[in-house]
């Protein structure tokens, strides 16, 4: 498993909120499929992505996490016809706290994961640990 958990070198830690009817089911495809992507990566599921609050984002980044990626139902939302909309606004939020705090806005990630998008969720997930790499680890977590 090349270029992943290497205890000589710093491995972000990437907290996955995915929500239970679409995403997840994307998720453990990818799991079950055995793609690779980090195995720092951690899923927490959510019924709806625009029900997060940007404070939970960024108690996740307080609470150790070097990133946050929401796996956003898009379109096919069986709760709101503007899910995409609603979260995208909660990113921007987070976004705006986070750099009025220091912290990069590049630690928090928003794409469409859907029930068969297990390829590309491995993809997001090798490629967003790639570009927190270069942010280290951010001193104020806890």
């Amino acid at each position: 498993m090349s270029g992943y958990p290497n205890p000589d070198e710093y491995s972000p830690r990437i907290l996955v909120f995915s929500t239970i009817n679409i995403s997840d089911p994307g998720i453990d495809l990818a799991g079950s499929r055995h793609l690779e992507y980090p195995a720092t990566v951690q899923t927490m599921a959510v019924p709806c992505s625009s029900g997060l609050k940007p404070s939970w984002l960024l108690h996740a980044l307080d609470s150790g996490f070097d990133g946050v990626f929401i796996a956003s139902d898009g379109e096919e939302c069986a709760y709101l016809p503007d899910c995409a909309e609603r979260t995208s606004r909660i990113v921007s939020e987070a976004q705006a706290a986070m750099t009025a705090r220091g912290l990069h806005p590049q630690r928090l990630k928003m794409a469409a994961v859907c029930s068969v998008c297990a390829e590309p969720f491995a993809k997001y997930m090798r490629e967003f640990y790639e570009a927190l790499k270069p942010l280290g680890r951010d001193s104020s977590a806890a």
